[in-house]
C-alpha cells in the first residue's frame, strides 16, 4: 500500500512552516519544428521590473561543437523523513507551490548557492491566457524564480518553444512573461545557435538528438508542464513537455513513447513540479473552450519525473502505465511507477 500522509494548513500555520523550512523568506511541451532565429544578445526578452543582480553571462556556445555525451549530475535523493512526493491543495497557486516544494525537501535540496537555473514549463500557443489550461499557470513559474532566487541561484532563466505564434508573443499572452519579470527572472528566447547535438547513451530508439544546450549545462533544470489531455499522447505532462527542448521535435513523434523517454534519459530534471490548479481534460494540447478545463487546485512535486507524472495521470482517472512515455521512462529506470511504494504527502492549504 502507497504510504501517504496527509496534512491540513491553515494560512497562517502554513506561513509559519515555511518560514521555519527557510522556504518562508521568499514568501512543450506542444513541440515546434522551427526556432526563432535571434542574435546572441537579443535572446533574453527585455524585464518590465528591476533585475536582481546575476552573475555574467555564460560564455557563447560554438555553434560547430562536435556531437558529445552531456554530463551528467546525480539527482537529490530523499530521507526517510520526507515525502517522495507531495500533492498540495488550495485555492492559491503560489501557496501550493510552496507547500509542495517543503514537503519533499524545500527549494534549498533542489538549488544551491550560486547555481544557474533553468525552469521549463509549457508556453504553447500565443492563442489563449493560460485560464484556458494549455499553458503552465504564472503564479507556479514565477513563485518557483522567487524561491530559487531566495536559496541564492546567481540566474534563473524560464523558456518554451511556442506551438503557435512567436516566442515574445506566446510568453506575453501566457501571462508568464510579467510574472516572471516581477519575480526577479529572465525570459530567455531559444536561439538556434545554442542548439547542438548530443548522444543519448541509453537511448532504446534514438542515439543522438539536438538539444538546446544550456539545458545540458544547467546546475538545476525544473519541469513545470501543466497536466493536459493530448490529442497523441493521450497526456502532456513532464515527459511530454521536454519536446521543447529540442529542435525537429516532429521526428519524436515517430515512436513517441519510447522517444520522449529517451529524451528523458538526457535532460533528466532536477525537480518536477505539475501544474494542475487548472487542467485541461479535453481537446488539447491547445484546447480553446473553457468548458474543456477543470478547477482542480492542485500542484504536484517530486524529484522523480515519472512518480510525478503517473501521479498526474490519475487525475484523468489514468494510471502512469496507460501513458506510453511514462511507462516507457519507468521501464528505462529513470524513476518508479509504482505509487504504492513511495512515501506520498497530501497537503490541503
Amino acid at each position: 500500500m502507497a504510504r501517504r500522509q496527509e496534512t491540513r494548513l491553515d494560512r497562517r500555520q502554513f506561513l509559519k512552516a515555511m518560514a521555519a523550512a527557510g522556504a518562508g523568506a521568499i514568501l512543450t511541451a506542444c513541440g515546434v519544428d522551427t526556432v526563432t532565429v535571434l542574435p546572441e544578445t537579443e535572446t533574453a526578452l527585455p524585464s518590465t521590473a528591476t533585475p536582481r543582480p546575476t552573475a555574467t553571462t555564460q560564455a557563447q556556445i560554438a555553434t560547430t561543437a562536435p556531437t558529445e555525451e552531456p554530463a551528467s549530475s546525480p539527482t537529490p535523493q530523499p530521507t526517510p523523513e520526507l515525502a517522495y512526493l507531495a500533492v498540495a491543495r488550495g485555492a492559491d497557486p503560489a501557496a501550493i507551490t510552496m507547500a509542495a516544494i517543503a514537503a519533499i525537501g524545500g527549494i534549498a535540496r533542489f538549488v544551491k548557492q550560486g547555481d544557474d537555473v533553468i525552469i521549463k514549463p509549457n508556453i504553447c500557443t500565443n492563442y489563449y491566457s493560460y485560464e484556458y489550461g494549455a499553458t503552465t499557470n504564472p503564479e507556479v513559474v514565477a513563485t518557483l524564480v522567487r524561491m530559487c532566487l531566495g536559496a541564492g541561484a546567481k540566474r534563473v532563466r524560464v523558456m518554451d518553444h511556442p506551438f503557435g505564434g512567436t516566442s515574445e508573443s506566446a510568453y506575453g499572452k501566457s501571462g508568464i512573461a510579467e510574472a516572471v519579470a516581477a519575480a526577479g527572472g529572465e525570459m530567455e528566447i531559444m536561439n538556434r545557435n545554442k542548439f547542438k547535438n548530443a548522444a543519448i547513451p541509453e537511448g532504446r530508439d534514438i542515439k543522438e538528438w539536438t538539444f538546446y544546450k544550456p539545458i545540458l549545462d544547467a546546475d538545476v533544470v525544473i519541469d513545470v508542464p501543466i497536466a493536459k489531455h493530448h490529442n497523441l499522447a493521450r497526456l502532456s505532462l513532464a515527459g511530454k513537455n521536454l519536446l521543447g527542448v529540442i529542435t525537429n521535435p516532429g521526428g519524436i513523434h515517430a515512436n513517441l513513447g519510447q522517444r520522449i523517454a529517451d529524451l528523458v534519459s538526457v535532460v533528466r530534471p532536477t525537480l518536477t513540479v505539475v501544474d494542475a490548479v487548472r487542467t485541461l481534460m479535453r481537446n488539447g494540447p491547445t484546447g480553446g473552450n473553457l468548458d474543456d478545463v477543470r478547477l482542480t487546485n492542485t500542484v504536484i512535486a517530486s524529484h522523480d519525473i515519472v512518480a510525478a507524472d503517473a501521479y498526474a495521470a490519475t487525475l484523468f482517472d489514468l494510471t502512469g502505465s496507460d501513458i506510453a512515455y511514462i511507462k516507457a521512462s519507468a521501464d528505462m529506470g529513470l524513476g518508479t511507477l509504482d505509487l504504492r511504494s513511495i512515501k506520498i504527502e497530501e497537503i490541503a492549504v
